[in-house]
């Protein structure tokens, strides 16, 4: 629904005001404020203002989301899978404390990015309500354990893989033509934003996976990461040939740190397991090249690589500087590093969730969400290049 000017005023006023009062409160401060208490402030500011900024209108049509488990909402729930987190304690922290689908305690990035681009919660796939007008503000196609080859994950049991999402798409797309004229679905299209979190279950469920996967010994890693680049190229430009042109593709984050993978590889405290570490590195620097490469080919659409890799290993290495005093070990979980087994059915969590990095063996806790989903909102050209979600939005 449109503003009136009296509301456009009010929330600009709103935000000149949190910034003036959270600025006017540090300076006074300043002195006494230990540097981990300013980030903690600063990271709070931010997310006042991007969200009271969001709030005067969407910043982009819609939002489709194409992934794994780091961005499923629940779509999970609808299959034959043991992927899934739809019982307690996930979603402990979700408002009603629902336990959604959502691999985490609380929001996932998607849900924070929609919150500071002004759109709702988008319906995941798989929901009965995400038919005719209801995917006007995009849709969630995201589904736990996939990945960008179809083999990955099956150890899990159903999942809906990338080809599958992008299928999906396309037939939510002849839904779309009946909400409004061709004319208008292509600029629809235009000013959407696309985003894809995609490749780590290639790794953790397929590659280093050896006592369910022969992929290892049939390719060597650069050969490996080639096939998954090719077919994610194949993937990126299907989206594109539907209509889509604003473009956030994330790389893999530091998969050697996450918790399951330490208590795989018994890695000693304070290190990661390098091999797994080795693999995203090799995997992220062909995704960036690709994404230069779109860039150059296709010059009517906007391609921005997510810096996950760098941007988590910013928030352990300076873990304390935002907050988090438990970077190795899951809130919820079993075994070394509450990774051996990830969070099972009525699990007892921690208490201090929002000082761990990690919820469970494998995915972020909602604090941790929060601080990524800023930085590929707002962040610079390290967290995002070439440019930030906001500013991709602003095109």
């Amino acid at each position: 629904m449109a503003l009136t000017a009296y509301s456009k005023t009010r929330n600009k006023a709103l935000v000149n005001f949190i910034v003036f009062e959270k600025m006017e409160n540090m300076k006074l401060r300043r002195s006494r404020l230990p540097a981990m208490l300013l980030t903690i402030l600063f990271w709070e500011l931010s997310f006042q203002v991007s969200t009271a900024a969001a709030a005067a209108s969407p910043q982009v049509a819609a939002m489709f989301v194409f992934g794994d488990s780091l961005s499923d909402n629940g779509n999970n729930n609808y299959l034959n899978s043991l992927a899934k987190a739809n019982y307690d304690p996930y979603g402990i922290d979700f408002p009603q404390g629902s336990a959604s689908g959502r691999f985490s305690n609380g929001n996932t990035i998607i849900d924070y990015l929609g919150d500071f681009l002004g759109l709702p919660l988008l319906p995941a796939y798989a929901n009965p309500d995400a038919t005719g007008s209801g995917l006007l503000q995009g849709v969630n196609y995201a589904s736990a354990s996939a990945g960008i080859l179809e083999e990955t994950g099956r150890n899990l049991g159903e999942r809906i893989s990338f080809r599958q999402q992008v299928e999906n798409f396309a037939s939510n797309l002849e839904q779309l033509k009946n909400e409004m004229k061709a004319e208008q679905l292509a600029e629809y299209l235009k000013k959407s934003l696309t985003i894809v979190i995609m490749g780590s279950n290639d790794y953790i469920n397929n590659y280093l996976l050896t006592s369910f996967y022969a992929t290892s010994y049939i390719y060597p890693p650069t050969t490996y990461t080639d096939l998954l680049i090719q077919q994610y190229t194949k993937r990126i430009l299907a989206l594109y040939s539907l209509g889509l042109r604003k473009f956030l593709i994330a790389g893999i984050g530091p998969l050697g740190c996450i918790p399951n993978q330490l208590a795989n590889n018994f890695a000693p405290p304070g290190k990661c397991a390098s091999l797994a570490n080795d693999l995203a590195v090799m995997f992220n620097t062909q995704l960036r090249s690709l994404v230069n490469q779109l860039n150059t080919n296709y010059t009517d659409a906007i391609f921005v690589y997510g810096n996950t890799y760098g941007a988590v290993s910013d928030i352990i290495t300076n873990s304390r500087d935002y907050g988090f005093t438990v970077t190795d070990s899951g809130c919820c979980g079993i075994g070394r590093n509450q990774g051996e087994i990830t969070c099972l059915p009525f699990s007892a969590p921690c208490v201090n969730r929002d000082q761990h990095v990690f919820w469970d063996a494998f995915h972020p806790t909602q604090a941790a969400n929060r601080i990524l989903a800023e930085k590929a909102y707002n962040g610079p050209p390290s967290d995002c290049y070439p440019m930030n979600v906001k500013q991709m939005a602003e095109l």
